[in-house]
């Protein structure tokens, strides 16, 4: 068993080094280590096996509308008008044009679950205008990076629908009420943060917006905002499931582009084929990382891990604070998909023995690894911000750091005061 572990752990470690890409190197990690056991055959057929097993989820059909919602939303001026209802409330602030970029990836990563269309939309549509401001572009694509990942917290979030198939079916309801506080809060410390960087730059007031303004820009964005109660009120009152809620994100989305007049026949075959790209990347790590939870269940790592874990404190906090640290630097080179994937079957158990709510957990690990996607060598999202900020991972990591810090704390506190996270959920049981 130890031989394998080895095999398991040592090759993946080594793809990524050579720089194979993430499902690559998790499928073939796989199939070295069953090899190892097994005759070759039957080691190339069970890994295909569970590759497609692991597809052959009904929730999972969620993942691949949301990201054409996602899609949608970005080309169909969805984001544009978030934007503008951001900037009419508070854009008159000093440094308002950096809240209003937290603002507006809050808004536009709950509605589009997706951390990198909210780097890259707000990005693009800020970018410009904070440079003509004299904003640091360093600090502007540090602020937009960090943002952007609130969106995989507040609901609806793909990954909080993998998390619930990787656990076995926590309720994808109450983890998306579980989401929003966190989110929120995440968002608030963030601007905090901007808080005090405007305030040591002494960055003047921009021009006030009119009353008329903010309600006008508001009733622009109300049939965006109102995706978000229509989704998320039909899940927690259980009209539809999550899948079914991401198919009407999209027909919905569908309807207001072309109200908007902002996509045409045209635009919308583009966007399929984005939307293709991205969710055939997304499978093929479910794919690969369903088959690396099998193999490691096979291998009896899980329970390995957790008769280690708990021999080394049975305080459900001292545990949690070793997974934080764990998942932060798996996080690191990690991408999220197979993280969760990978890891939930591990840590779960140990913490329901300790008593952990798994909504809660679920939150926590989410959370913690939504700091790897902002971080070297693997962090997608910071990737994005720069690129579309046009400068270098070097020069925003300074900035980056207090943002970092301040993400770290919120993540000990959701972790250690669970209320923040099952408070909601609570109130519709």
């Amino acid at each position: 068993m130890i031989s394998e572990i080895l095999i398991l752990v040592i090759s993946f470690v080594v793809l990524l080094a050579i720089g194979v890409p993430v499902a690559w190197s998790i499928g073939l990690s796989c199939l070295f280590t069953m090899l190892a056991s097994i005759d070759s055959l039957a080691a190339f057929t069970t890994v295909s096996q569970r590759m497609a097993t692991g597809l052959d989820s009904f929730s999972l059909l969620a993942i691949p509308f949301f990201i054409l919602a996602g899609q949608i939303m970005n080309k169909g001026g969805i984001a544009n008008r978030l934007i503008n209802f951001a900037k009419a409330l508070i854009g008159s602030l000093p440094g308002g044009l950096v809240y209003v970029n937290v603002i507006a990836a809050m808004l536009f990563g709950a509605i589009s679950g997706s951390a990198v269309a909210a780097a890259s939309a707000i990005g693009g549509i800020l970018g410009p205008p904070m440079e003509k401001e004299n904003y640091s572009r360093e600090f502007g694509a540090a602020i937009n990076v960090t943002a952007s990942t609130t969106g995989l917290v507040i609901p609806p979030s793909n990954v909080l629908i993998v998390y619930s198939l990787a656990s076995g079916g926590v309720s994808i309801a109450s983890l998306f009420l579980a989401g929003y506080l966190p989110g929120i809060l995440m968002g608030l410390a963030l601007m905090l943060v901007a808080a005090i960087w405007i305030k040591k730059k002494k960055y003047p007031a921009g021009n006030s917006s009119s009353l008329g303004k903010v309600l006008s820009t508001f009733l622009k964005a109300l049939p965006s905002l109102l995706l978000l109660v229509v989704v998320i009120g039909g899940i927690v009152s259980g009209i539809f499931t999550a899948t079914e809620a991401s198919g009407i994100a999209v027909l919905y989305c569908l309807i207001l582009s072309f109200i908007y007049g902002e996509l045409n026949l045209k635009g919308l075959h583009r966007v399929f084929l984005s939307s293709v790209g991205t969710t055939a990347i997304v499978m093929l790590l479910i794919a690969t990382s369903m088959s690396m939870s099998w193999v490691m269940s096979y291998e009896n790592i899980p329970q390995s891990v957790s008769e280690a874990l708990l021999a080394l404190s049975d305080n459900k906090y001292v545990i949690l604070l070793i997974i934080n640290l764990l998942l932060l630097f798996v996080g690191t080179f990690m991408d999220m998909t197979p993280a969760v994937l990978i890891f939930t079957p591990i840590f779960l158990p140990v913490m329901e023995n300790l008593g952990v709510d798994p909504v809660h957990f679920g939150i926590v690990m989410v959370m913690n690894l939504c700091v790897g996607l902002c971080t070297p060598p693997v962090g997608s999202v910071l990737f994005i911000g720069v690129g579309v900020a046009k400068t270098t991972i070097q020069k925003v990591i300074k900035p980056l750091l207090p943002l970092y810090l301040v993400m770290a704390i919120v993540l000990l506190l959701v972790t250690f005061i669970p209320a923040i996270s099952l408070w909601l959920p609570s109130l519709f049981e």
